[in-house]
């Protein structure tokens, strides 16, 4: 058996998601799974790095300090699955984004999460900065998991979209056939409710959406927020929180100060909905698969569903991957197309100039 390990932390910057898997006949099988949720300091110290506030000292330390955890979950998943060491080919690690800036006169994105601290806890090749050289080529850097999508979901007869709800929510739509797939990010998901969760209650996130539910959506501060130029750009397009922050909402909360705190969670929760709905593709669209964290968010699946109908709303546990699971293994994948001299970005999704090798080995 020849197993890959892929971990994932995303812009929820909540912990690190780990897969131990084996690809086989367009197919792939998991052997274990593990979570490592960031201490609440570390937490903290990523969201300050992410808008800007850490030194170069600060910012050194903390990706030290971060591809530590990233082992952490890589071991943890292999003692998990009982997988022996020696059938497990190399790790692909996504690090965690703390800034992206796709646009501008030299555009870049960070991931930290030092790799050879991984290789050198584990034992294992890593694979990793995955997005540079698609930026290098002009693309976006993102999304990248996309061409997992394609490889794994795309069908022969039935078009279908993939949405991942994460603090960014990224959709892909895959043509029936060889018609090529698109994607891009459609703007925030859990971030900004995280955000304002954690800024007015305290809590890190708003469970099950249940403080969403004791609100009501504020119509006005809703049609303000969809006002923003990114909702109604065509792709290529990628975001992430240097827009959608805590900041970005007081700019809107600006023109309507007297909403109650969970009206502003509600109508957050909405913003992902609309800006969803207004930007996915209708024609010949059936089912609408989910994954990532907002896929447990009841409500906010449960208004997808309401918004979105005649059309179908499921997580890709129907297409047999848990949909927390997802982009972890597309990293999995990833790491082993690098490791294969195979390309992993889409160039009709980035916008990059051409399909590329992605990614830096560093070998055990």
């Amino acid at each position: 058996m020849e197993a890959w390990i892929g971990l994932m932390s995303g812009t929820s910057m909540d912990g690190i998601d780990a897969v131990l898997v084996s690809f086989h006949d367009g197919g792939l099988t998991l052997h274990g799974s593990a979570t490592v949720a960031y201490p609440d300091q570390h937490r903290h110290r990523l969201i300050q790095a992410s808008q800007n506030h850490a030194t170069p000292d600060e910012l050194g330390e903390l990706d030290t300090l971060t591809g530590q955890l990233f082992a952490r979950a890589a071991n943890a998943v292999i003692d998990q699955s009982g997988v022996s060491r020696s059938d497990i080919h190399a790790i692909g690690s996504h690090g965690q984004t703390v800034r992206h800036q796709p646009a501008g006169r030299a555009p870049f994105t960070l991931q930290i999460g030092n790799p050879a601290v991984i290789a050198e806890a584990t034992g294992l090749t890593t694979v990793a900065d995955f997005r540079r050289r698609d930026m290098a080529a002009g693309g976006q850097g993102a999304p990248l998991v996309p061409a997992f999508h394609k490889a794994f979901f795309g069908h022969a007869t039935e078009s279908r979209c993939l949405l991942n709800l994460g603090g960014i929510a990224n959709l892909t739509w895959l043509p029936a056939g060889s018609d090529p797939a698109t994607g891009f990010d459609t703007g925030p998901a859990n971030a900004l409710m995280d955000a304002w969760c954690l800024d007015q209650t305290g809590r890190p996130y708003d469970a099950d959406g249940h403080w969403a539910a004791e609100g009501t959506v504020d119509d006005a501060l809703l049609a303000d927020m969809l006002s923003d130029a990114y909702f109604s750009r065509r792709g290529p397009k990628s975001t992430g929180k240097e827009r959608f922050n805590l900041d970005w909402i007081h700019t809107h909360l600006a023109h309507r100060p007297e909403t109650a705190p969970e009206d502003v969670q509600r109508t957050l929760l909405q913003l992902t909905v609309e800006s969803v709905f207004r930007q996915l593709p209708k024609q010949g669209l059936a089912t609408l698969y989910v994954c990532g964290g907002g896929a447990r968010n009841p409500l906010l699946m449960k208004e997808l569903s309401a918004r979105l109908a005649p059309v179908m709303v499921r997580d890709t546990a129907t297409l047999g991957i848990n949909p927390q699971w997802v982009e972890p293994v597309a990293f999995a994948w990833l790491a082993r197309q690098t490791l294969e001299g195979k390309t992993g970005n889409l160039p009709e999704v980035t916008g990059a100039k051409g399909p590329r090798i992605l990614g830096a080995i560093y070998p055990a």
